[in-house]
């Protein structure tokens, strides 16, 4: 066996364990009275309804409009774009055409402290009117969490004149742009217009050239580009200094588009919870208890491979977590429900299993006489095949959970459309769970099995499960 450099395994240890701490809580900063999230950690994470409640919502037509069933089939899928383009995936959504109405329950925010169920209704039932005007005339200013001016209401020309509306955009994505060579990057967001857009924008920048036109969200400005040269292409690009947040935010708000009606708010309640913080708290002590006493029957029987396991396993976890919470800026965060903790708790189930093979094999190809480093050799390698195989197989069983009961996908023609935020949430932590598994109980595991064995001291075969002698 090629043995593994020594220091691989306090290379890979320290790694696990800033990831299981910073993934467990986080990193905030303190500006002024302003709390700086750099990392996400498990107070981040949006608690389904069934753990922390919700609120329920009925929509209804303003002015007392008969909206048609295609009309508000259209109105309920842009509210469903919202709440997927805001990572809630615990949530129902169905239309009453009969009673002419929309009736909505999603759970309370991971940050809210009011719960207050109007303020929560907001963000979803308003209609966001995208425009560009000329110039860039407004009435006041205020000033922003991070300090930045904010401008609000346009006058003079700038409110007489609309360019361009949002309806003529055809797509808004949030893209990393570089302005110049040597310029750092920046979050953007991307604009391609209609073939009614191109030329209404054509139009406007070849006759504002060396001008401003700004860019509006309803009445607050976003932006305010100077127009160097016609663009004639149908593709526009919206800066203003956004994180990755803000950039994704308005470009789901952009293309989501603005409801076929405007939606009053006929009744809303707030939905009380069908399992509560407080057995949160007791499954979360349960879960602690169960790792401790799973810890200490790995390092007894299995020793050396038993502490390398119970290490891999706290990284399991922080990954999990780490995949709900929004941790990583590239994997959006997710609705935590009852299902979906039954599903990480089976992924780790799974990963104990991953390591006992392992350590298993090790100690079997000991038994048969085998030297210390071929022992774990083979013992890697015949565990391979039966902890890929299995897990292969619930990746599987978890793809197809994700693909049927999740928002609209290329499975909804097959089965119909069936957004079930329980199901859907088992799938996907149990999907998020197995990957761990690979990453940490056969990549990281092994890594630090062979880099233990390379120190002289942890050489005795006693120290892996097998005999000295």
């Amino acid at each position: 066996m090629k043995r593994v450099k020594k220091p691989v395994f306090f290379i890979v240890a320290v790694l696990i364990l800033a990831l299981t701490f910073t993934a467990i809580f986080g990193v905030y900063g303190q500006n002024g009275d302003n709390k700086t999230t750099y990392i996400k950690g498990a107070s981040d994470i949006r608690w389904g309804i069934d753990i922390r409640g919700g609120v329920e919502a009925t929509f209804s037509p303003a002015d007392g409009r008969e909206a048609t069933e295609n009309e508000l089939e259209s109105a309920k899928s842009i509210i469903e774009y919202r709440m997927v383009a805001q990572n809630i995936t615990d949530y129902e959504i169905y239309t009453d055409s009969g009673n002419n109405r929309i009736i909505v329950r999603f759970p309370w925010a991971s940050d809210e402290e009011d719960f207050d169920p109007e303020k929560a209704i907001n963000e979803i039932s308003e209609t966001a009117l995208l425009t560009f005007r000329p110039g860039m005339e407004y009435e006041t200013t205020t000033y922003g969490a991070d300090g930045e001016a904010v401008y609000k209401t346009p006058k003079g020309e700038t409110a007489e004149t609309v360019l361009i509306e949002g309806t003529d955009v055809k797509s808004a994505t949030a893209q990393l742009y570089q302005q110049g060579e040597g310029e750092e990057l920046s979050y953007v967001v991307a604009l391609e217009f209609s073939d009614e857009g191109t030329k209404k924008f054509a139009d406007a920048t070849e006759k504002y050239i060396g001008q401003i036109i700004s860019i509006w969200m309803d009445d607050v400005m976003i932006s305010f580009p100077n127009v160097n040269s016609a663009i004639t292409d149908g593709n526009a690009i919206i800066t203003g200094s956004f994180t990755a947040k803000e950039a994704a935010d308005l470009a789901a708000k952009i293309q989501g588009g603005a409801l076929p009606f405007a939606l009053t708010t006929s009744n809303f309640s707030t939905i009380n919870p069908t399992l509560g913080l407080a057995s949160l708290d007791a499954m979360v002590l349960a879960g602690i208890i169960a790792f401790c006493i799973i810890a200490v029957f790995m390092i007894i029987w299995f020793r050396l491979p038993g502490f390398v396991a119970v290490l891999c396993l706290a990284g399991q976890m922080a990954l999990s977590f780490a995949a709900v919470s929004g941790y990583f800026s590239f994997v959006n965060s997710f609705t935590m429900t009852l299902p979906g903790i039954a599903g990480m708790i089976l992924s780790i189930g799974i990963g104990v299993d991953c390591n006992v093979i392992t350590a298993s094999r090790i100690k079997e190809e000991l038994a048969t006489g085998k030297t210390l480093d071929g022992a774990i050799q083979k013992g890697c390698a015949n565990s391979f095949w039966a902890i890929f195989d299995g897990n292969v197989t619930i990746i599987i069983v978890a793809v197809m959970l994700i693909g049927v009961f999740g928002p609209s996908n290329i499975l909804s023609k097959i089965f119909g459309e069936s957004t079930t935020g329980a199901i859907y949430s088992f799938g996907y932590t149990l999907l998020v769970g197995v990957i761990g598994n690979f990453i940490m109980g056969i990549g990281a595991s092994r890594l630090m099995i062979k880099s233990l064995s390379s120190f002289k001291g942890l050489r005795k075969k006693s120290l892996y499960g097998g005999a000295d002698k």
